[in-house]
């Protein structure tokens, strides 16, 4: 059987649909200072007043960063008006962006246990026995 998705789950999975079409094709004329962003996800409260919108900035600058973040945020109402459009909904959430950093969390967590696991070799190696003709008896 199917699992069933709350109505939370659906609707903030249609908002992080139409939010990141809307970035993509009309924000972009707009407000062209935008620079490559993407969607990542998208939670809403409970009660359906109030949506999270996930977003990755591809400019590692954190001061780039946070101007996109600003002009995502100024221009929050635009974005709200044209997700009205799009949704059948009687109130649409009031929507918050807010940077998602678990993309590059991720790799630097990945680059650090990668380093670890090098080092950990080289000891080895130092040591006079190589760890990876263990692993294999």
């Amino acid at each position: 059987m199917a699992r069933e998705f709350s109505r939370t789950d659906r609707v903030g999975q249609q908002i992080h649909k139409e939010v990141a079409s809307i970035l993509q094709n009309e924000f972009k004329n707009r407000d062209p200072r935008l620079g490559l962003v993407t969607v990542s996800g998208a939670e809403v409260s409970r009660d359906l007043s109030h949506a999270k919108v996930f977003i990755t900035f591809f400019d590692t600058d954190e001061e780039k960063v946070k101007e996109q973040l600003a002009i995502l945020d100024d221009n929050k109402g635009f974005v709200r008006s044209l997700l009205s459009k799009r949704m059948s909904m009687r109130t649409v959430p009031a929507i918050r962006f807010v940077q998602d950093v678990s993309i590059t969390e991720g790799i630097r967590l990945s680059s650090l246990l990668t380093e670890t696991i090098n080092k950990d070799k080289e000891r080895a190696r130092q040591a006079g026995r190589d760890l990876d003709n263990e692993d294999k008896e």
